[in-house]
């Protein structure tokens, strides 16, 4: 019999997340499955009680990553800093959960840094879910430079303000100053869904000042590569779409499941293809 494993969201039919892990049960011989199932908030006590029992384990995506928490029996401790959780564990009918979002963006970040993260000087572009996922993940780390920039600068404020930091530099400023200083930065961080399908040709900000020696890393994958990343493409920075962050997310939550690392590389192939992309 199989083991059974789920993605909860609503909407969640355009999720590849199951063509994802189900290739993965196939490269390790492992008898699992992965599906997408349908679930609103209202429907979600009712499906975690279920999954106690028929489920080995389960993505959360949105909008239910801050309500599934009341349901769980333990929350990893960065996860309760985040705020959410992506990722459910069944241990023999206790559930436990974590969030592998923030942690899953730094390491496929990793794969287009030329320093160790930590040493970065870092602008974020957003303040919300996935903005503080990743800013929690890169403290975590230990980054010590980080700025925040907003179209609303309290949104912002009210991020930085929820932080536990120790010795570490966190500042906001406005889009305005933002786009000022964009030379003084070594990655840049779009959170937003500013330039997501339908509304291909927006971009958060300009990149006018942007140094070629600069990361400029975009949490969208669809459109594979953003009017932003064809910008800061143009002005010779080295860029990343949003795809490393989802396979990393993915892969951390079936280590958590199977105890084994899968292959990243051949999803990268998998989903670049069928997202019709080029390589970012």
């Amino acid at each position: 019999m199989r083991d059974q494993f789920y993605v909860i969201g609503q909407p969640i039919g355009h999720s590849m997340s199951p063509t994802m892990h189900n290739e993965w049960f196939h490269e390790n011989q492992i008898h699992g499955h992965y599906d997408a199932k349908e679930v609103g908030i209202s429907d979600l006590e009712s499906i975690v009680t279920e999954f106690r029992s028929t489920a080995k384990g389960f993505n959360v995506t949105a909008p239910l990553k801050v309500e599934v928490m009341k349901y769980l029996d333990e929350v990893d401790p960065l996860a309760k800093e985040i705020g959410a959780v992506n990722t459910v564990i069944n241990k023999d009918g206790r559930l436990y959960g974590k969030n592998t979002d923030g942690i899953g963006y730094c390491r496929g970040l990793s794969l287009v840094l030329k320093s160790p993260i930590e040493q970065e000087n870092i602008l974020i572009i957003g303040a919300g879910g996935a903005a503080r996922a990743i800013l929690c993940s890169l403290l975590h780390l230990g980054v010590k430079h980080i700025t925040i920039t907003n179209r609303t600068t309290e949104k912002a404020l009210e991020l930085k303000n929820g932080l536990r930091l120790k010795d570490q530099d966190v500042k906001v400023i406005s889009i305005t100053d933002a786009e000022e200083q964009l030379g003084t930065y070594s990655l840049v961080i779009q959170t937003t869904s500013v330039g997501m399908k339908p509304n291909e040709a927006e971009k958060p900000m300009s990149l006018h000042n942007l140094s070629p020696d600069t990361v400029v890393s975009d949490l969208i994958y669809s459109p594979y590569k953003t009017a932003f990343l064809k910008e800061a493409e143009q002005k010779n920075a080295k860029i990343q779409n949003g795809l490393p962050m989802f396979i990393y997310q993915g892969a951390i939550a079936f280590q958590e499941w199977t105890g084994i690392f899968p292959n990243t590389i051949n999803a990268y192939k998998l989903l670049e293809e069928k997202l019709g992309g080029t390589k970012c």
